[in-house]
């Protein structure tokens, strides 16, 4: 079974410019098996769409937790039909190789990178989530 781990920034993704200015940057890689598409949209649509049964039961915790305090909930970012998104993320740039998905809401602004990597010796899915903390709010949450 494939393992994912944590790897350095990509630095050849789209948010690279985003990575100086970034309260909080992440990423994490796992190898692709060759006969697995090797478009990353369709990857980022099948990982966010097909998750397990208790994310969704977190995202509808934080869902509570939040909405009283005005913040965006999933279900509001589902419902933004006039919005290109994948599940309740907003599409922000397709690439090749990459798609670029996040929100951006009054307490911060969060970006998800799918990248798919390959070198002569394999294939890899690198997410990597950067996170922009509009004020102390943000950083608290």
């Amino acid at each position: 079974m494939a393992r994912v781990a944590r790897v350095d920034l990509p630095q050849h993704s789209a948010l690279r410019p985003l990575y100086a200015e970034a309260g909080f940057a992440d990423a994490f890689a796992i190898d692709l098996p060759s006969h697995a598409t090797g478009d990353a949209e369709r990857l980022a649509a099948h990982v966010l769409m097909g998750q397990a049964r208790w994310v969704g039961w977190l995202i509808a915790l934080r869902d509570t937790l939040v909405a009283g305090f005005g913040l965006k909930t999933s279900s509001e970012l589902r419902d933004d039909v006039a919005t290109d998104r994948i599940d309740f993320f907003r599409v922000y740039d397709r690439r090749r190789h990459e798609i670029i998905l996040g929100e951006d809401d009054r307490h911060l602004d969060f970006r998800l990178s799918v990248l798919v990597e390959e070198s002569a010796l394999c294939r890899r899915l690198v997410a990597t989530t950067v996170v922009t903390f509009n004020h102390l709010g943000g950083r608290a949450y």
